[in-house]
């Protein structure tokens, strides 16, 4: 920071963040969706820039809110926080406070407003920094006006955003009209095309979601971690292992003095807590070295919780019931969020270690906490904690999908201590020097200076905004019969559907469960999909982040009674249960011998007995019982309509016969050449069916060619109809 040094007092740094409730102290976390994560990020970056010796001023902009519904601080028009550092409050549209999503209207005014404010000032800013897509807008609009470089932080994406929401059940007409889909995200795409820099939190957030825009330009991403307020989190002070606290955690514990892995998160599915429970439980060694704690929020009655949360809680009881871990595995009930830091302190006290094994986790704030608090870290190797043990050398990375690299992770740290101290003291050093809100001012502000001197400006690319706002088509192929065979042909495929990515969502539909899915594109090195469909259609997951379609779970739960099928089905000649890894809550699996069983007659016994379900047969061996409205067809049916994508701007690959109802109607389907036996030979006649003649990924690549299907998206046979 020399050069810094040298300048110390020049910078004047302007952040803006236009919505929510900002203030120099007291935020009100939680209020509202608004006044979250976002705020505290800005007041602390403030802060901390505030107190740097190279940033003689620091200026916060926000909206000016007079409302009697909230404090009369919201109205002043200048707070100083401190000698450096003010919260300036611009006023703009209605005096009340509102929502983000309705302050579109008014961001002009705001620009203009703001504008007449640094007129008066002394010195215009060095740098404007926005924050979030509206704050975006903003900056873009004064960084062209004064030609002072742009940094945008987005927070979130509007791309990202609206599947999430199509996810939760809304429509996209519901979407634009309380969300203002299209002006937030023209708005970050402006951004995009003006800002010299784009800080993210992590790579992972670069890949996968600013890949989407028209304007992504990778030379302009910068990972900066957030910094992270690490004042309550500290190693073990020597009290830990005799307060009522570590006494309270540990009571149903047989053997209370060991060491202990501590998990914490919210009990959502996608933190995978269960894989955590079936490592420990398979591991008669671990078990031996340590007992669990699992931090899973809090709780009166899991009954009472909401679906998703007590399905997670069944999982983790029936799990620990399997493998007979009562007495070493605790789920306590409740904690408060100010015994946190202390709960990390007793495990570490016991010479404990710290586990996320989550699905997808695109951060990662507890491993910091954790490493801050003396905890050596096992983590998965998604998202933000390859960033974090990457830079802190103080863990080992895992497979989420696969609890043996769990154990064997736990193994390792447990049973050497010397490994575990080294990691402990790198982790202590590691989130300080990276992770601490001092780290991230410097490497802030080593990232801005050269900007401010103009001897680092952003060379653009030529780039250019396509015609259509979304992706117009979709990719979709099943898994076992078509992405698995013929590795050369995958990695041309992959890459070719990467450099469609703005334009092409690229979907798998399989009867696999999401876990076995998720594992085989893992050990193919498949890229994540931007939607999965899963057990033959009864489950829809969007990127990034597995997020869970709840409305299509309601939809298929219709007349659906899967312990009467079971109850009819379980016992009947040539059935055999499938694994309960194939099992679901919409999915009842069999392996049939098609020579002691007839499918037809199955049809018939449960149609008889008044059981509306749809009834699969793949690779000739395998049976499964669905709702009636469940199937890969309607389940990408419903996509399409939800993305609002034509049938027939949507490519199908298939090789089974599950894959039939996917790829009749308008699709432009293709039948690969490795079919399994003379499943799907019944649509060789069938219009817009294509036969491949080559197998696998080849075959799919030969089909994609044949319909053109990234140009003109058109089977031959139509373009010749049309031409005649």
């Amino acid at each position: 920071m020399s050069e810094q040094n040298e300048q110390a007092g020049q910078l004047y740094i302007a952040l803006i963040s236009v919505h929510g409730l900002i203030r120099g102290q007291n935020l009100e976390l939680g209020r509202d969706a608004d006044t979250g994560g976002q705020t505290l990020y800005v007041l602390e970056l403030a802060q901390a820039l505030a107190n740097h010796p190279a940033v003689s001023k620091v200026d916060l902009f926000t909206r000016q809110v007079i409302d009697s519904a909230v404090s009369e601080e919201y109205a002043l028009p200048i707070e100083s926080v401190s000698d450096q550092f003010n919260i300036v409050r611009i006023p703009a549209g209605p005096d009340q406070y509102i929502a983000k999503e309705r302050l579109w209207d008014y961001l002009d005014a705001y620009t203009d407003n703001m504008m007449d404010y640094l007129r008066l000032q002394k010195k215009m800013p060095d740098i404007i920094h926005s924050h979030y897509a509206d704050a975006g807008y903003v900056g873009y609009h004064l960084a062209n006006q004064l030609a002072i470089p742009l940094i945008h932080t987005g927070h979130s994406l509007g791309r990202v955003k609206r599947a999430r929401l199509l996810a939760s059940g809304l429509s996209a007409d519901e979407i634009e009209s309380v969300y203002n889909m299209t002006r937030r995200i023209d708005a970050e795409e402006e951004t995009l095309a003006s800002a010299e820099r784009v800080i993210t939190s992590t790579h992972q957030e670069i890949e996968e979601q600013y890949e989407l825009y028209d304007f992504y330009q990778p030379e302009q991403m910068r990972v900066v971690p957030p910094g992270t307020n690490l004042n309550h989190f500290m190693p073990p002070k020597g009290d830990e292992l005799t307060s009522d606290l570590y006494f309270e955690l540990t009571q149903h514990l047989k053997t209370p003095d060991k060491p202990i892995i501590l998990a914490l998160s919210r009990p959502d599915a996608r933190k995978n807590i269960t894989a955590l429970i079936e490592a420990y439980g398979q591991s008669k060694p671990l078990q031996a070295l340590a007992n669990l704690i699992i931090i899973a929020g809090n709780r009166d009655d899991i009954d009472d919780l909401e679906d998703g949360a007590r399905h997670v809680f069944h999982d983790l009881l029936v799990a620990i019931d399997r493998y007979d871990l009562y007495g070493k595995v605790t789920l306590p009930k409740h904690h408060q969020r100010d015994q946190v830091p202390f709960i990390y302190r007793i495990a570490a006290a016991s010479g404990g270690v710290f586990v996320n094994p989550a699905l997808t986790e695109p951060f990662g704030l507890t491993l910091i906490e954790a490493a801050a608090s003396g905890l050596p870290i096992v983590a998965t190797e998604d998202g933000g904690p390859r960033d974090i043990i990457g830079n802190c050398e103080n863990g080992i990375l895992i497979d989420p999908l696969e609890p043996e690299t769990i154990t064997d992770a736990l193994l390792k740290l447990l049973g050497n201590q010397n490994l575990k101290q080294t990691y402990i003291e790198k982790g202590l050093k590691g989130v300080f020097t990276h992770y601490a809100w001092e780290a991230h001012a410097n490497s802030y502000l080593d990232l801005i200076c050269p900007i401010v001197k103009e001897n680092e400006r952003l060379e653009r690319k030529i780039t250019k905004r396509r015609t259509e706002l979304y992706r117009d088509r979709a990719f979709v192929t099943s898994l076992d019969q078509n992405l698995i065979g013929d590795t050369a042909s995958l990695q041309s495929l992959i890459q070719l559907l990467r450099s469609h990515r703005k334009t092409t969502l690229f979907i798998v539909a399989t009867g696999r469960r999401l876990d076995s899915a998720l594992r085989l594109l893992k050990h193919y090195h498949i890229p994540e999909p931007d939607i999965l469909i899963s057990s033959s259609g009864t489950e829809i997951s969007y990127a990034p982040k597995l997020t869970t379609d709840t409305s299509w779970e309601k939809h298929i739960d219709y007349h659906w009674m899967p312990h009467k099928i079971r109850s009819m089905l379980d016992k009947y000649p040539g059935l055999k249960k499938q694994p309960k890894s194939e099992q679901n809550h919409f999915k009842v699996s069999y392996i049939i011998d098609t020579s002691m069983a007839d499918v037809e007659e199955i049809k018939q016994l449960l149609h008889w007995e008044e059981q509306s379900v749809n009834v699969q047969l793949s690779f000739g061996k395998y049976l499964d019982i669905l709702p009636i409205r469940a199937s890969k067809g309607m389940a990408l049916r419903y996509v399409a309509n939800r993305w609002e994508i034509p049938l027939d701007r949507i490519f199908v690959a298939g090789g089974s016969g599950s894959d039939e109802d996917m790829m009749r109607g308008n699709a432009l389907a293709a039948v690969v050449a490795n079919r399994n036996k003379e499943e799907l030979s019944q649509l060789v006649d069938v219009d817009r069916i294509y036969f491949a003649k080559k197998p696998f990924e080849e075959g799919i690549l030969e089909a994609l060619e044949y319909y053109d299907f990234f140009d003109s998206c058109t089977a031959p046979e139509e373009l010749s109809r049309e031409a005649n």
